[in-house]
């Protein structure tokens, strides 16, 4: 059995502001399988269905796949190279690079990240998947160089309890390139 070459893996994603978008239904539905993106126009997908229809990515999923080799960025019909790609979310949203650290981070470590704006986050970490479980951590992203308050963390902590996961600070140092993990979590005492 042969191995498909890296070429005939990659795939046009098309850059629409924040998101991106997959017209090729074979490669959504491969996609979606691993986790990546959410089937265009079904609000909660079902892990096990199978969804013929173009798969929205998020901006730090495509920048993921682009630097994996994988995706071929087209914004305003032309191809982009990951570093332009980076560039464009960068002049969109100044704090991008801090946050698709922590993404890539996460996303290398086995988990699987989504947005975590419903939980006032920056992104929902689940440890199976979307679909198969409640998502066990929320993440907030800092800069090793910001200064936080004790109410911060408070916060941190209020945010932990009221929606039963365990809030997790990922601090980046984007000098070096690196994230570390504070967990909290809130208990009786």
């Amino acid at each position: 059995m042969s191995v498909p070459s890296q070429e005939k893996l990659k795939f046009e994603v098309h850059v629409i502001g924040w998101k991106s978008i997959v017209m090729d239904a074979e490669r959504s539905v491969q996609l979606f399988k691993m986790f990546l993106g959410r089937p265009l126009g079904i609000s909660k997908p079902d892990p096990n269905t199978v969804y013929r229809v173009p798969l929205v990515l998020s901006m730090y999923e495509v920048l993921y796949l682009c630097e994996k080799g994988f995706a071929e960025p087209m914004l305003s019909s032309k191809k982009i190279d990951c570093k332009a790609l980076e560039k464009y979310f960068v002049s969109m949203m100044p704090k991008f690079k801090r946050k698709y650290l922590v993404f890539k981070d996460l996303r290398q470590r086995g988990y699987i990240v989504r947005s975590g704006m419903k939980f006032g986050t920056d992104f929902t970490v689940y440890e199976l998947g979307p679909g198969l479980e409640h998502a066990p951590y929320v993440v907030t992203v800092a800069s090793a160089s910001d200064r936080l308050k004790a109410v911060d963390i408070v916060g941190l902590g209020r945010l932990s309890h009221s929606v039963r996961k365990k809030s997790v600070l990922a601090i980046v140092d984007e000098e070096k390139n690196s994230v570390n993990y504070i967990v909290f979590k809130w208990v009786k005492v």
